[in-house]
């Protein structure tokens, strides 16, 4: 019985080095992949390990590398050819330095040759900045937010954030600094969290805040002057991807007083959220043109999934906080034609009830827990 055992405790032992071996030899994007099968799946314990053992084989893959080629330009032949990436690049592969080779292809298939200007001690820049993997970083954060490890958490986005160059989708670090947002506004932490939102704003990205202050003060005074349902006959901006930082921004600003900043940011929201109402509308409805706010409503409700990205997106809140920081900076005009929209849809729910409050007698609305 004890021979029996002993042989059973040895196949365990076996079977789980093997597993272990296996896990060791995968590559590092398909340990990542797996990683996100095991978080979507609620097992955060093995998307942990999964993200380490991907972080960890690609620093050792990157690191080979970077020591192969260091290895092949030690030798005589390639240090006279000094830092000519083409005369080093042409001997490696004539002369067969196999690992320097295939570190050469890596590296191209990673970053463009023609970015790298011809230097070998860029090529060896390249590979040590490589080793990184920010997308790893990232998904450890998402596992340690979904346990409720808001500290982990966040020191897992930021150095997501810092590792940002080798991120692999364009724009992605935009995401990470929304998680970093929203971490502190769970933490009521508002400075840091202003701070990340400016910094989500100043991206170059289409970003017509942030280049064009002249068009800010031209879109301001037609708001003003003219109405909402002109503003928006008038202008598109379809850039989802600052929506929210405008919006959150926006908010934040009311709460804190700031009425002119946050009537220019909540425009902003606003301006953002319709055009992509519209311009979604108009991909099925070749026909539909935009008159008016109460038009554009008809049209949404045909449309489940708009309605389903308006609650998203709290358009109807949103619009009511444009028009309340309109009023407190004296803009009233366009402040009541928001409040007549929103009075006359009952699918503004909350808003509009205030909306009606202020047609009977403005109010200055409070400014409290409005960022929650």
């Amino acid at each position: 019985m004890r021979v029996e055992k002993k042989k059973y405790l040895f196949f365990v032992i076996l079977l789980l080095s093997g597993i272990m071996i296996q896990a060791q030899s995968l590559p590092f994007w398909l340990r990542f992949e797996q990683g996100k099968r095991h978080y979507r799946n609620g097992d955060y314990g093995d998307a942990i390990l999964a993200f380490e053992d991907a972080r960890r084989s690609r620093w050792d893959d990157f690191t080979r590398m970077e020591s192969d080629l260091i290895l092949a330009l030690s030798t005589p032949e390639l240090r006279q050819l000094g830092d000519t990436l083409d005369w080093v690049e042409r001997y490696i592969f004539e002369r067969r330095h196999e690992n320097a080779a295939r570190a050469l292809r890596e590296l191209y298939f990673r970053v463009p040759k023609e970015n790298l200007g011809g230097s070998v001690n860029r090529a060896l820049e390249e590979l040590d900045r490589l080793k990184a993997y920010p997308e790893a970083e990232f998904w450890l954060g998402e596992t340690f937010r979904a346990e409720g490890e808001l500290s982990l958490a966040l020191r897992q986005y930021q150095k997501a954030y810092d590792e940002r160059k080798n991120l692999e989708t364009p724009g992605f670090e935009i995401e990470i600094l929304y998680r970093m947002v929203e971490i502190h506004r769970i933490r009521q932490e508002y400075r840091v969290m202003e701070s990340l939102i400016l910094d989500i704003l100043r991206t170059p990205v289409n970003n017509l805040w942030a280049t064009e202050s002249f068009a800010r003060a031209a879109m301001m005074r037609i708001l003003e002057n003219d109405g909402i349902d002109r503003f928006l006959i008038l202008y598109r901006y379809n850039n989802p991807q600052l929506e929210r930082a405008h919006r959150l921004f926006g908010l934040f600003c009311f709460a804190d007083g700031r009425h002119t900043q946050a009537a220019e940011h909540l425009m902003f929201a606003s301006l953002i959220q319709s055009t992509v109402l519209i311009e979604e509308i108009m991909r099925q409805e070749f026909d539909f043109t935009f008159s008016t706010l109460d038009s554009l409503m008809g049209a949404t409700q045909r449309r489940p999934d708009l309605l389903s990205f308006m609650e998203e997106i709290e358009y109807f809140r949103t619009l009511y906080f444009l028009s309340v920081a309109l009023q407190a900076t004296g803009r009233s005009r366009t402040a009541t034609q928001i409040w007549t929209f929103l009075s006359g849809r009952e699918e503004a729910g909350l808003w509009r009830n205030h909306a009606r409050s202020q047609l009977q007698s403005p109010f200055n609305e409070r400014a409290i827990q409005i960022i929650q």
